[in-house]
Order: C-alpha cells, then structure tokens, then sequence
C-alpha cells in the first residue's frame, strides 16, 4: 500500500510523462546490447581503448567474456569530500579483477565548491557545472567500451551532473560510489555563532578561521545537512547506492569494502548477467518520487528544487514545484539535522541512520516499495538493512567480509530522527509561493513559526554585497524584505547568495522582521531566515521582480503559500535594468553560451 496522496501525486506524474518516458525507454532499448559493448568494435578500436592497460586486463578485454567498467570520478585532492577518492581506482579495479571483470578509468569531471566560491565570481559557474559534469561524463562514455559504469561523486553540481550524464547512457548499469563524511567537528552552532559575531566586527579573521578550519577539518564531505549529504540520501533512496553505504566515513575498512562490494554488484547488473538492470530502468517515476519524499522528510537542500527536476527530465520525467509542494502536505519532517537541527550527519548515522529512515517511511506507506535498484529484486524493504563487516573472510585475501544485517528498528536518539507517529513536524518543510511576483519556493524545516509570516517594505539590491554594505552603515536596522535580483539563471548563473545569511540571521536575532525575496539560490546549509528563492520568472526574464522599488510593500507567507506585493500597482512600471552585467572574469564569459540556453528554475535550470 502507498499513502493516497503520494499515490495521487505519482500517478499524475506518470500521465505528464508518458510520451516523453516511453520516447526515453524506447532510446535506451534501442542503446542495449547483447555480450559486451566492446564486441561492435573494430579492432583497431579496441587496439586504442587498451593499449595502455596491464597485460592481464588487456588478455580480459581482448575476448568477450569479460564486463568492462568505466570508472568516471570527481576527485581532486583540494576538496575534502572528493580527495578520498584518489586510491578508488585502484581498489576498484583489484574488484572488478576479483569478480571476473575489468575496470578502465573512463574519465573525470570537473568539481567545485559552493564553500570555496561562496560569495565570490567563480560561484557564478557553479550551476551550469552541473551541465558540465553531466556532459563530461557522456564524453568519458562515448567510447562505446563500457558495460557498466561506477560514478564516484559527493557534492553540491557533481552528483546530479553525474546522473544526467549516465542517464544519456541509460542503457547501462550503474552504481554510485560515496566517501563518506568527515568526523565530527566545531559544532555548527558554535561555528554560525563566531560567524555573526564577524559579521558584527565583534572577532577578527583570525578568529573565523581558525573556527572554519574546527569546522571543515580532514578529508570527506562537509557534516552539516547541506547539498552534498542531501545528494548521499538522495542516491539511497533512489537505489543507487548500496544499502547504508551514504555516511561511512573515509578510511575506514567499512567503506573499502562497501567501495569492492559495490563492484561486485555492478557485475552482477550487465548483460553479461541474468541480473542485467540498466540505470534508466532504475529511474522512473516512482523512485523520482522516493527521492523527493526523503528529501522533504530529512530537511534536505533546496538546491534538489532544481536539481530533482534536472535529473527527472533527464529519464524522460517531468516533474514541478507543485508535485513537490503536495508530497510535502504528505511526508512528515522525520530528521533533526544541521542547519533543521542541532546534530549533523555522524549524529544522524549514529542513531539509525538511512536504514531507519527508510523502515519509517516505508511504515507510514510513504514510500513506493515496488522498484528496481542496484540489488535488482527486493524494492526498498532491502534498504531497511544495514553493513557490517565479519571476521569469516571473503575468499579474497582482504580479511573482512561484508554483510547486511536488520537496521535499527526504533531511534537511537529521538532528538535527531523520529518516527512516522511522532514527527518534528507533520509537514516536509518544503512549500511553493505564489503571487503577483510569480512562483518561488521557501524552506522552513529550520524557520521558526513566529517568522513565517514577514510583511515589510522591499529593500532593492542587485548584488549581495551590497546588503553587507548597508549593514555596516547602519541602514538596515529595520523591518524589511531584501530583494536580491539579476541573480536568475540567465543573468549570471544563478549563485547560492548564502553569504547574506550571517547578516539577516542576525539582524533577526535583534528582534527584526526580515526576509529574503531573491531569483537567485540559497545555500543548503541556510535556513532559519525566511528566504524565497528560485523566484521565476528572473528579473533577466521580464519577471515582476524587476519592477519592485524600494518601499513597495511585500508580504511572504509560508504558512499559506503565498508571495505578492500589496496592490498591482507595480505592474504598469517599467522594468529595471541591471546595473551590473559584468559576466567577465574568474572565467565567466566562457560561460555565455549556458546563460543563452538555460531554461527556468522550475523546469531545472537546465540547458538541455
């Protein structure tokens, strides 16, 4: 059984989809092949694809018996969440040796930091990365060598760039790979508190950083609940992911073997197997579904706003705000995390962690239970399980042997995940507004309910740096709803403008009613100052936005889903134009093609 309206939701999106879903699974069958993809090419061809392989992978790969795996991965050892996957390849390819296999690595795809660019111009790049990465990796496939793929990825564009580039394979199976999180580090709390003291010049740069450099400390991804453990849940839920494989830290035994188990596993997917599972059989309409509903059951980012509706599109899907706003009246708030939370990702590993959070919602009927994943038959309920490793040995000189067992059954801390019968709160957090500025979405998994309701004259600002700015003059020491505009996908690349969040948060801890009305996005780590966001149309695009002045009185109320200006009035004006259009710089006018093509946020912000 499945709860009627999440029934209701899915259905709705299964009818919107038909043509364009039959038309991509027609692709895919067309794309399948018999043996090993290999097998069609010419020898000469082949001759190239392992010329420089060792003697024994090369023997494998010339005759067609063995899967060949094509490794594409984000590393880069500047960035902690991705640094982990420098000895990947290796151990990757000792398992695909070990299971009969060979793995080649395909190719690797760009991967940015929202941390590091946040605020600066280089963040203007980072949502058309996602593009990017996912066109990387259909370069990295192009080859036509392939039976299977293993995506390494973790963070904010990567993972949904990965997707969509391996859905444009969807003929072959694939797995993703995790890192896993760094351990525990400054609470988030604490680190938010030294922030807003700088903000204030309270503390010195001396003092912030050595609090950032508590915080984001060694090697893995970020702990706070942003788009980088969002897209973990994500994968999981999703079935992309071995069960429990999300928040195991880096270098740990654990997360080796779960890396050689998913090899394993992959074999067991190609055509080479009776177990052939291809990845665009695995994404469908109700797995789509799956992945929204953790998503508004964790609190995660708002970024998968757009980037759910990217990878949807990408398998044929079509799915909006809406169906995202209805499943969120449906899926409770089950997660206490950072920034919904005082806990972060180890916390919320350590008491139950994915296995629980699936056993929740699959009681509550929330979840489609009957889909594919990467362990073929056995839907969801498989996920309830979680890994261990045994002392019996595998068989393959490596000592641990991987096992599943039942998962927590009950919250090993209620303050951090709670169960279907007595969530935090009955609603998923996510909500859609509309109104005479057009449509926007807001979370408010971490707004308090005394500041869901804003109404308070528009302050106009066209670059987030200017607000900080004006607080340092003084001049915002008021009620008021910034708007940041020209920030849309079309004008600049639509930047996370998550540096606003220090000053707002705390000009509404001095007892100020504000807000933030912006075309641009937030980061996923923000949350308690009301922010609607993803506002379409952008200003770039004739939207209301543009014609907002100063003073014009705004209300945004979450509560009833609504975003309007009081009177119509300023819809005669005339719309401003930016004053800043430097699109130059930190590789900016490379990037002018993206601007042209790019579509709107609700369709993905996708230049597909």
């Amino acid at each position: 059984m499945i709860d009627t309206r999440v029934a209701e939701v899915t259905e709705r999106i299964i009818e919107r989809s038909r043509a364009s879903r039959n038309n991509y699974l027609d692709k895919i069958s067309g794309a399948r092949q018999r043996g090993v993809s290999r097998s069609r090419l010419a020898c000469g061809n082949i001759a190239h694809a392992y010329a420089a392989s060792e003697p024994r992978d090369k023997s494998a790969l010339a005759i067609d018996r063995s899967a060949n795996l094509a490794i594409v991965s984000s590393y880069n050892d500047m960035l902690s969440a991705h640094q982990p996957f420098q000895d990947y390849p290796e151990i990757i390819k000792q398992a695909a040796r070990d299971a009969g296999a060979v793995a080649q690595f395909a190719g690797g795809v760009p991967a940015m930091c929202d941390g590091v660019t946040q605020g600066r111009d280089g963040m203007e790049l980072s949502l058309f990365s996602r593009d990017l990465i996912a066109m990387a990796t259909s370069v990295a496939l192009s080859h036509d060598m392939f039976d299977g793929v293993l995506c390494l990825g973790v963070c904010d564009k990567i993972v949904p760039g990965l997707l969509i580039g391996a859905l444009a394979f969807g003929h072959l199976p694939t797995v993703f790979i995790p890192a896993g999180p760094m351990l525990t580090g400054l609470s988030n709390v604490e680190k938010v508190k030294v922030r807003q003291l700088y903000a204030e010049g309270k503390v010195g740069r001396k003092e912030l950083l050595l609090a950032e450099s508590q915080s984001y400390h060694s090697a893995g991804t970020c702990t706070f609940y942003g788009t980088a453990n969002s897209n973990q849940m994500l994968m999981e839920m999703m079935g992309l992911h071995l069960p429990g494989s999300s928040f195991i830290n880096p270098g740990t035994p654990l997360r080796e073997q779960l890396t050689r188990a998913a090899v394993k596993q992959l074999v067991q997917l190609t055509t080479l197997s009776a177990g052939y599972t291809p990845l665009g059989e695995i994404i469908d309409e109700r797995s789509l579904v799956n992945g929204i509903v953790g998503l508004l059951a964790t609190g995660g980012s708002t970024n998968h706003a757009i980037h759910i509706i990217a990878i949807a599109r990408a398998a044929g899907v079509i799915i909006n705000w809406q169906d995202m706003a209805d499943l969120s009246e449906a899926v409770p708030l089950l997660c206490r995390i950072y920034p919904n939370g005082q806990a972060d990702v180890n916390h919320f590993q350590a008491a139950g962690g994915m296995s629980l959070l699936i056993r929740e919602l699959l009681g509550a009927e929330l979840l489609h239970d009957n889909v594919k994943t990467v362990l073929g038959e056995g839907g969801m309920q498989r996920y309830c399980d979680e890994p261990f490793l045994s002392n019996d040995g595998d068989g393959d000189g490596n000592g641990d042997k991987i096992k599943w067992r039942q998962g927590p059954v009950k919250s090993l801390d209620k303050d951090v995940i709670s169960s279907h019968d007595h969530p935090f709160s009955e609603h998923g957090g996510l909500t859609l507004l509309t109104g005479n500025l057009g449509r926007s979405v807001i979370k408010v998994s971490a707004v308090k309910p005394e500041h869901r309701v804003v109404k308070a004259p528009a302050v106009i600002f066209e670059h987030q740096n200017e607000i900080k700015t004006r607080f340092d003059a003084g001049e915002l020491d008021r009620d008021f709803i910034a708007v940041v505009r020209f920030q849309g996908p079309k004008a600049n690349g639509m930047p996370e403008l998550h540096k606003l969040t220090p000053v707002l948060g705390l000009l509404q801890d001095r007892g100020f009613n504000v807000a933030l009305v912006t075309d641009g996005r937030m980061s996923g780590a923000s949350g308690k100052v009301p922010a609607a966001i993803h506002l379409s149309p952008e200003a770039l695009d004739h939207g209301p936005i543009a014609k907002l002045r100063d003073g014009d009185v705004i209300e945004l109320d979450a509560d009833a889903g609504v975003l309007q200006v009081i009177g119509d009035e300023f819809l005669a004006r005339e719309a401003c134009v930016a004053s800043d259009e430097t699109t130059v710089g930190m590789g900016r006018e490379l990037f002018a093609g993206f601007r042209s093509l790019v579509g709107n946020a609700e369709d993905g912000a996708s230049i597909f």
